[in-house]
């Protein structure tokens, strides 16, 4: 399969990605919130009904890292690619029946506000957003530093100029997204981008199902036989057959997944949306069950990708599978493409496109509420609305614009590790917190600020010695092997160490301040584990 693309798809392409680009603008334009008010900018009023939410909500969690990632080691590794797959919905749903309703609950616009309910402070708020900045930038860097690469495999060129204007352009556009649309602007974005992430790449999975006369077996038996490696196609351990313990280093990464795709702060963000705990509850199981039907989309592309151009083409292409769910999607057409075939095509690269707008946006969105209302606005009594706006709005550049320039920088590298980062912060730091925080009454400040600090260094020192950064020919220097740590991702170890700081942290504090702690924590439970009431700080 010739993984180059026809000029008419090209065409189409960059026609797509324009007008999508100015309809989301615009929807921006039109929904963003006044100078000033607070309310409309962080949570929208919770006007969303609990479908949209939900869509929203699935769509800032399906990053294009999921899509292009996962899409790619599904058809690289097969097996291992599905579980993955699986894991992030398991993450979706843990979220949906453990911390959703506790931290709508117990927050008001950010997870500062959550975490900070029952121990006010700025030292609380201050650790808060590092760990949000800590946890999100990474993901960032990596989807904002690939759509240069993306959009130059899509629309065949290859200057390292175009790359770095692609990604300055949109780089912008996701910057005034969250600054003008604020959290109704982006939800409307990210539900136009799941509604065509998921008709698109179900159009591919019911022409994929065609072609092997809708027998998923049939699917699965292809793809093993045009792996290269036969049954261990479908087998576990494919993905960790480089490690020292394969076994220890797949329950490390999927652990790190469940706990840490779901906390992540874009995604907890919009818990404060909804309007009511039942709203949450139905938004959720819209969300969860949305994530779902995209798992078993992405599987049935991923495997068909792997059926129809086979697996060395795959990784000719690029060696991590990041075209992988392209590839599949053109090769689900044909050989003799139509007008319409193309069309289609054309609206699975515009979805793409989309999402990296959309996620990044929303990442960025998260990151400025947190600079703004944990940071600057806590070293005010009484700020005014309108100054936090713009504060607000300020932010988005503020850390939108390091995060382009760090891009253009970095482009040419590769930052899987990156993505592991994000996740392990999330599961290491963030997990731990949130689940002391909302359920343990002797929790105190120090066991809070032990856990977000203690967690990610150990995260930040761990991961620098994986075999993901070096020691084999997929990381990020092959060439180079200072592995002190033989897994590809931290969280057997910095999970852990992240739950044990937090208890570390509260013993050291002494029983006076954990009884302290626990008077403070009876005071606000109703309003945290069963919403008697929605305080206002």
């Amino acid at each position: 399969m010739n993984p180059e693309f026809s000029g008419n798809a090209q065409a189409m392409a960059l026609v797509g990605f324009t007008a999508v680009a100015t309809v989301t603008l615009l929807l921006c334009v039109m929904t963003g919130p006044d100078r000033d008010d607070l309310d409309q900018f962080y949570t929208g009023y919770g006007s969303l009904s609990p479908l949209r939410n939900g869509l929203a909500i699935a769509g800032d969690y399906i990053s294009a890292a999921t899509v292009l990632g996962t899409g790619g080691i599904i058809a690289l590794f097969g097996y291992d690619g599905v579980v993955l797959a699986l894991s992030t919905a398991l993450s979706l749903m843990l979220l949906m029946f453990l911390l959703a309703e506790p931290l709508r609950n117990a927050g008001r616009f950010t997870m500062g506000d959550a975490l900070a309910r029952r121990m006010p402070g700025r030292s609380v708020r201050i650790a808060t957003c590092l760990v949000t900045l800590a946890a999100l930038l990474p993901l960032m860097l990596v989807q904002l530093a690939g759509v240069g690469q993306l959009m130059g495999f899509i629309l065949g060129f290859s200057g390292e100029s175009m790359q770095t204007g692609c990604i300055i352009g949109v780089g912008a556009l996701m910057i005034s997204y969250a600054a003008i649309g604020g959290m109704k602007g982006t939800a409307l974005i990210q539900i136009l981008k799941i509604v065509m992430l998921l008709g698109s790449g179900g159009i591919v999975a019911v022409l994929i199902l065609n072609r092997f006369d809708w027998d998923p077996g049939a699917l699965f038996d292809a793809a093993a036989a045009n792996s290269g490696i036969g049954p261990q196609f479908l087998a576990s351990g494919l993905q960790f057959t480089g490690a020292g313990a394969p076994e220890l280093d797949m329950i490390s990464g999927e652990l790190t997944v469940v706990l840490g795709g779901g906390v992540l702060p874009h995604i907890t963000m919009r818990m404060y949306t909804a309007s009511s705990a039942r709203q949450v509850r139905r938004s959720m199981s819209w969300a969860v069950s949305i994530v779902a039907l995209f798992v078993v989309l992405i599987t049935v592309v991923g495997f068909g990708a792997t059926a129809l151009i086979g697996r060395a083409a795959i990784a000719e292409a690029d060696p991590r599978g990041n075209t992988a769910y392209l590839l599949g999607s053109q090769a689900a057409f044909g050989a003799e493409v139509t007008t319409a075939e193309t069309f289609l095509f054309t609206t699975v690269t515009t979805a793409i496109f989309l999402t990296v707008l959309a996620s990044v946006a929303g990442m960025i969105l998260a990151c400025a509420n947190s600079l703004a209302h944990d940071v600057f606005a806590a070293r005010v009594q009484e700020m005014s609305p309108r100054r936090e706006m713009t504060l607000a709005r300020l932010s988005a550049f503020a850390v939108g614009v390091p995060t382009i320039a760090l891009a253009t920088l970095v482009q040419h590298y590769s930052l899987h590790p990156l993505v592991t980062l994000s996740f392990c912060i999330g599961a290491s730091a963030i997990a731990p917190a949130l689940v002391y925080g909302l359920f343990w009454r002797r929790y105190t400040r120090t066991g809070l600020l032990s856990t977000l600090i203690g967690g990610t260094l150990a995260v930040l020192l761990l991961m620098p010695g994986t075999t993901l950064v070096s020691g084999t020919p997929v990381s990020a220097f092959p060439d180079a092997d200072f592995t002190y740590y033989p897994f590809t991702t931290t969280g057997l170890l910095s999970i852990p160490i992240g739950f044990a700081c937090g208890w570390l942290g509260t013993l050291v504090s002494g029983r006076t301040k954990a009884e302290e702690q626990r008077r403070q924590y009876e005071a606000v439970e109703a309003w945290i584990l069963a919403g008697a009431a929605r305080r206002r700080n």
